[in-house]
């Protein structure tokens, strides 16, 4: 019975592990170069960090379950409340996404804008066989 007591907490802390070290990762892919494409990169980073809370959520609902089963009630609360977190994080991020999408999608559904009293138009580039969009002054 003790040896299951400390494999239970062993197991608990190789699962919370990366709910610690998940922000630190993600925090440090903030930097990036200045490009074209930064709303895409965004996106893209956003999608990343969605499927990452997602992964978490799963494997802290698995350790509440691991607890369930031991009878473990630190593992139950430890599993139950990263998956839960988990969870909220990654609506959060979704919506986050879905919001830079529109606005990307919205830009460039327009033909020309004024910024700063300066107006741009929309150009067709193509590029290594592949079409582009991108503003230039008027």
């Amino acid at each position: 019975m003790k040896i299951n007591m400390i494999a239970s907490k062993i197991l608990a802390g190789f699962a919370i592990s990366p709910m610690v070290i998940a922000p630190m990762v993600s925090s440090a892919s903030l930097v990036e170069p200045l490009n074209p494409t930064k709303q895409s990169q965004e996106s893209k980073r956003r999608q990343k960090t969605k499927n990452d809370w997602r992964n978490l959520a799963t494997g802290s609902g698995v350790l509440a379950i691991l607890g369930l089963l031991s009878k473990d009630s630190t593992l139950v609360f430890a599993g139950t409340a990263g998956a839960l977190y988990s969870a909220y994080r990654y609506e959060q991020d979704r919506k986050s996404q879905s919001k830079m999408d529109r606005a990307r999608a919205s830009m460039f559904s327009k033909s020309s804008f004024t910024r700063n009293g300066k107006k741009y138009k929309k150009r067709t580039v193509m590029k290594n066989g592949k079409k582009y969009y991108q503003f230039v002054r008027a």
